[in-house]
């Protein structure tokens, strides 16, 4: 069995980053496109050894495999049997790109094979469509992308639509995202294939969002090769600190002032809500300063199921200033009293 090096075949180091991996298959992408190259098998073979290789690349458990191996995978796997016409499909993270190739020919790497697994699927299988074998192998997904996204309590409280300006990439319409017209670089892309796209997109926000939380838009991310899909987009939420309220997990603490005769007494005091309603707390005689009480399923909505998380209300209370002579002859009045009850 053949033994095929994906770092040179893509160009680049054995240390490269995903980036550069990623940057290097799309120039090589652009250059042997079969749509580039019509007619030119030596430019096919080429297009489909470079796709072998970014699916081993691109993928971080499998290029660990792939290093790990190396040249003596012959020592762990026995070569593939079967013979004829064969299919081989990898679904990758983000895209399904399905390889289709005779025995006579230039096979999938058996390498590959061997290590990775193969499929007996057949051209038009169930889940493949009905696709011929070099439309398959021009199509590829577009890269997903993640763009980070802020928003405030209220707004992962109550959910709710919010409006974003997005920046990404689309196929220059004039070279078809070669990069090149005649071989001389594309003036209308600078030679890059792609142009910036911005657009407006319109997003729900999900009630009981919270840091990390990731929500998908689906064909907003980049373009496809070959005509293929666009990605994805991942809105990654982070939830701005509020002044008034402290979360944790789904449940909210909030801090609430009351008045001493109130917790004396006792009484009702209002307890906001993140989405600006007012909650009555029922406050028993003689409670103590910051003293917790719990407003059972007043909290953040749970993103994944029904229900809600708690509000936590605690007291504190709020001392009279600029007492009046008779106020203060009320608590002279009061000191006397307790004192006479502490020393009896």
């Amino acid at each position: 069995m053949e033994y095929k090096d994906y770092y040179k075949i893509l160009n680049v180091s054995r240390g490269a980053s995903a980036d550069e991996i990623k940057k290097a298959f799309r120039k090589l992408a652009r250059k042997y496109h079969p749509d580039v190259n019509p007619g030119d098998k030596k430019a096919e073979l080429k297009f489909k050894e470079i796709n072998e290789a970014y699916e081993v690349l691109s993928d971080p458990d499998k290029r660990k495999k792939y290093d790990t191996l190396g040249p003596n995978w012959q020592e762990q796997f026995g070569p593939p049997s079967g013979a004829g016409r064969r299919t081989y499909g990898y679904s990758g993270r983000t895209s399904s790109t399905p390889f289709d190739f005779d025995a006579g020919g230039p096979a999938f790497s058996d390498f590959f094979e061997a290590l990775f697994g193969r499929s007996g699927a057949a051209t038009g299988a169930p889940g493949m469509g009905t696709r011929g074998p070099r439309e398959d192998l021009r199509r590829r997904t577009g890269d997903s992308i993640e763009q980070p996204v802020e928003v405030t309590l209220q707004e992962a409280f109550s959910g709710g639509m919010r409006t974003f300006n997005i920046q990404s990439t689309e196929v220059c319409p004039i070279c078809k995202g070669t990069g090149e017209i005649g071989n001389k670089p594309c003036t209308n892309c600078s030679g890059q294939g792609m142009i910036p796209r911005n657009k407006r997109i319109q997003v729900k926000i999900n009630a009981g969002v919270d840091n990390g939380s990731r929500i998908r838009v689906a064909g907003e991310g980049q373009p496809g090769i070959g005509g293929g899909p666009r990605g994805d987009l991942y809105l990654i939420i982070s939830v701005k600190p509020d002044p008034m309220f402290e979360r944790k997990g789904d449940d909210l603490y909030v801090d609430v002032d009351v008045d001493l005769v109130t917790m004396m007494l006792g009484g009702e005091v209002p307890v906001p809500t993140p989405d600006g309603r007012k909650l009555a707390l029922t406050i028993p005689p003689e409670t103590q300063n910051r003293r917790l009480f719990r407003l059972a399923g007043k909290g953040m909505p749970h993103l994944r199921g029904d229900g809600s998380g708690n509000l936590y209300a605690r007291v504190q209370v709020r001392l009279p200033t600029q007492l009046s002579n008779e106020e203060r002859s009320l608590f002279e009045k009061l000191a006397r009293t307790r004192r006479v009850e502490t020393y009896s």
